[in-house]
């Protein structure tokens, strides 16, 4: 469950980052990275839950205000992932969202057969 939560912040650091270039530049090319390499370093292996618990929660209250200040215009804009293709932040944010419930669904049901 450990990697699982950082392995969400982590994410969602390279997606806020992501919207925050779509917005001010002009479709650039967004930088992939390898999730299995980041999971294995030693915040992600060590460092308890919470951390990453409070940097999603700061993360998101972020995030959020932005997204709330968009117009239909600013979800248009958007980046290129070298290999997901072209996608506007209305396209890549609903992507997120399903990433997001994906894995709190796995944590919760780990959390259920474990009786925690």
């Amino acid at each position: 469950m450990r990697q699982l939560v950082h392995h969400m912040a982590d994410s969602h650091a390279n997606a806020y980052i992501r919207c925050k270039l779509a917005l001010t530049e002009d479709w650039p090319t967004v930088k992939p990275y390898d999730e299995a390499a980041w999971a294995n370093l030693p915040d992600s292996r060590m460092l308890p839950i919470d951390i990453s618990l409070e940097l999603i929660e700061g993360l998101h209250g972020r995030w959020v205000a932005l997204l709330e200040s968009l117009t239909d215009e600013g979800f248009q804009k958007g980046y290129t992932h070298p290999e997901q293709g072209r996608q506007n932040l209305a396209t890549a944010l609903a992507r997120y969202g399903w990433h997001s419930r994906h894995h709190v669904a796995q944590i919760v049901g780990l959390r259920n057969r474990q009786c925690w």
